[in-house]
């Protein structure tokens, strides 16, 4: 059996909490930010945890992470 590899892309995207979640970047804040309302920007900002459906598919991308 190979190596595992930790996905680079997925690695820069995902950081680990203390309790073992991951912690994301919302979407939907690089462009078109005129028709957003700043209340809704201001939210974009905020990190987030990894929905439950996605923290396995994660963590295999991220095995060492």
């Amino acid at each position: 059996m190979g190596k595992l590899k930790t996905r680079r892309a997925a690695a820069k995207r995902f950081n680990v909490t203390g309790t073992g979640k991951f912690k994301r970047a919302k979407a939907y804040k690089s462009h078109i930010l005129e028709k957003k309302s700043p209340k809704r920007k201001r939210n974009l900002r905020k990190a987030t945890l990894v929905a439950k459906s996605y923290i396995e598919t994660v963590r295999k991308m991220c095995p060492f992470v």
